[in-house]
Parts: structure tokens; C-alpha cells; sequence
């Protein structure tokens, strides 16, 4: 079962399955890529906005907006 990076809360992890959406190219730059690891590592306080979650090594803060488009396998608490 897959599900995207948007529904996942804190501490929630999973691995990158698919990246899809208009903003493919710059996704993928961030370090969202095929076989990546990701950890959500906080959620800012309206709306869950915005999120942080570790890649590759490093933390960087991303709407769930674009989370969206960032598909996971594999998510645990």
C-alpha cells in the first residue's frame, strides 16, 4: 500500500516510490528520489504547515501542498 507524504504525521516514516506532479524536477533535486528514506520530523502549528522531514542526510521544510506529490511505501510510526 502506498500513500503520499502529505498524510504522514510526526515521526512517521517511509520510503519514495514516486515522485509525480508539476514540480517533478525540483522535487528530486531536494533529494526526493526512488528508494530515499524520508522521516517527518516535525509540523508546524496551523494546518500541520509547514513540515519538516529528513532525506538523504539532511532536514528540509516542505508544504503539504507538495507533499503531496512525493508517493511512499513502507511508512511506519
Amino acid at each position: 500500500m502506498s500513500k503520499t507524504l502529505s498524510k504522514l504525521e510526526k515521526g512517521d516514516q517511509g520510503i519514495v516510490r514516486e515522485v509525480k506532479g508539476p514540480d517533478v524536477a525540483r522535487l528530486m533535486e531536494m533529494g526526493f528520489i526512488k528508494g530515499e528514506r524520508v522521516e517527518v520530523l516535525h509540523e508546524g502549528p496551523i494546518g500541520r504547515d509547514p513540515m519538516a522531514v529528513r532525506v538523504r542526510g539532511g532536514i528540509l521544510a516542505l508544504r503539504r501542498s507538495e507533499a503531496q506529490w512525493i508517493y511512499l511505501e513502507g511508512e511506519q510510526s
